[in-house]
């Protein structure tokens, strides 16, 4: 699936992007289907990846979506070309924002969703960069619009981040205090953001720092947890605490004791 989209350019004029996301795996619910959850991928990888390890987790009443992020040139890399929901120069709450990207994966995410049987909950995730775009989404649902002003429409019961960021925080607060309805959306979803002691590609600082802004501008129902000793990957007692949040918060059928 394509998004076109225009930004200004270094001049006046309007130049538009296309956006060519990859191939989306699919693991199907075990058991009931009680909830979906789009699940993004980090920077330079594919759905397939994270599809095997949702497969593998004790949640049968989830359905998984794992798309793939175009491949497009990232500053971060020096312009070289990989798969990416973004594009970023460096992780830091100074760098400019890639808010057409952003708008771009945003809306992608959404439109998976949207087709999704109403008495469906809905939720998404990711890691690194993908919980960047998941993050992302809560902002966009509580706002009720996209970065570019366009109305966001789909429902989200769940928000998961690990290892991952905030983008735009620095404007978040200034929009959050404009809406009665905003504050009353951010204080109902629940957000859970994990983040290693050991992260040495996306610093613990920033997901520290993530969390704080998120519950500053009203985000009531996060969860931020750390781990000694992890890295930029994830660990079982990582996705244990995700399985267990994600039953608990969804109310999901065999929830464990």
């Amino acid at each position: 699936m394509s998004f076109n989209s225009s930004t200004m350019g270094s001049g006046s004029r309007t130049t538009r992007r296309t956006f060519e996301f990859g191939r989306t795996h699919v693991v199907r619910p075990k058991g009931k289907h009680q909830a979906t959850i789009v699940w993004l991928h980090g920077l330079g990888d594919k759905g397939s990846s994270w599809s095997q390890i949702l497969e593998t987790l004790p949640l049968p009443n989830i359905k998984w979506i794992c798309p793939t992020a175009p491949t497009r040139p990232v500053a971060l890399l020096g312009g070289f070309p990989c798969t990416a929901w973004f594009d970023v120069g460096e992780i830091s709450e100074d760098a400019p924002d890639d808010l057409e990207g952003l708008d771009a994966s945003a809306a992608h995410v959404a439109n998976l969703l949207s087709t999704e049987p109403a008495n469906i909950k809905l939720g998404v995730g990711g890691f690194s960069m993908g919980a960047a775009v998941a993050v992302y989404s809560a902002t966009c649902r509580v706002l009720g619009q996209y970065g570019n002003g366009n109305p966001y429409q789909v429902t989200l019961s769940a928000i998961v981040g690990l290892s991952g960021w905030l983008p735009c925080s620095r404007t978040l607060m200034n929009q959050m205090e404009r809406s009665h309805e905003a504050a009353r959306r951010a204080a109902a979803l629940p957000i859970l953001l994990c983040h290693g002691l050991g992260d040495d590609v996306v610093a613990y600082k920033h997901g520290e720092k993530s969390a704080q802004t998120l519950s500053a501008a009203g985000f009531r129902n996060l969860t931020f947890r750390s781990y000694n000793g992890l890295g930029h990957y994830t660990i079982p007692e990582e996705t244990d605490e995700v399985c267990n949040w994600l039953t608990a918060r969804l109310m999901l059928d065999g929830s464990r004791s």
